[in-house]
């Protein structure tokens, strides 16, 4: 089973930048998108053999995800059923028969981490939730984390320690994820490859320069450890200033 994810920083402007080749060339079973920032009817985009599922924010053009997915849910959900995170539309969780696919959108702690008190309390409830969803199948969950979890995971760890994506508290807490019972599947196979981002500024050819952080994470049960065949990371793939990011998965 092929999976994948992308923050599409809006999935209109997404759209004319190739989106849609790129969606129908990696032909994934679920493809699922962070930083949708439109609602559903605010955008034409069905693909044959697809089913759609969107949860929009509140506030329009912000935030958002959204999923495409070949095979058909038992059962969608959206959000954790918590009004106060419920609201940005960051959560969508499909059941199947053997595990659930939960696409993630994180908040980001913002320059002078004004909202960092709030992601740490999002932090818990998140983790709360994947693990009581784990209590009946497997879990595999995927999206902008918007935290690099290890110094390798992104180009300046110096400079940057206690930036947004790289504060201690975030960290821990993605530490705190993996401990409960998950695994960070492109660690799992390539625990000390290094120059592997996901994310790159705008600002002075970041991109060019693969001056990067990885942020965008496939996140599995331990349980199901032993059946991830690949994961990938296709920084040649343009349209965002995150790329896509891939799980091969034997369920």
């Amino acid at each position: 089973m092929k999976l994948i994810s992308w923050n599409v920083n809006g999935i209109r402007a997404c759209l004319v930048k190739g989106f849609a080749d790129f969606f129908k060339e990696i032909d994934a079973d679920i493809f699922c998108i962070q930083e949708t920032k439109c609602q559903p009817d605010q955008v034409e985009l069905e693909f044959d053999g697809y089913t759609s599922y969107w949860n929009s924010a509140e506030k329009k053009g912000y935030s958002g995800t959204a999923i495409f997915t070949k095979i058909k849910p038992k059962k969608v959900t959206y959000g954790i059923g918590i009004e106060e995170h419920d609201k940005e539309g960051r959560v969508i969780t499909l059941e199947f028969d053997d595990f659930y696919m939960v696409d993630i959108y994180t908040p980001n702690s913002k320059r002078g981490l004004e909202r960092l008190d709030y992601r740490q309390v999002w932090e818990d409830e998140i983790r709360k939730y994947l693990l009581k969803l784990n209590e009946t199948k497997p879990v595999i969950m995927c999206g902008d984390l918007n935290v690099a979890h290890k110094e390798i995971d992104l180009k300046n760890p110096k400079s940057n320690r206690g930036n947004a994506g790289f504060t201690d508290e975030e960290r821990a807490k993605m530490t705190e994820l993996l401990d409960a019972g998950f695994v960070d599947t492109f660690r799992y196979l390539y625990p000390d490859k290094e120059n592997a981002y996901s994310w790159w500024s705008y600002m002075g050819h970041a991109r060019e320069k693969n001056v990067g952080w990885r942020i965008d994470y496939f996140i599995v049960s331990k349980d199901i450890e032993n059946k991830i065949k690949e994961a990938t990371i296709y920084p040649e793939v343009m349209g965002s200033d995150h790329c896509p990011v891939g799980l091969e998965i034997g369920l």
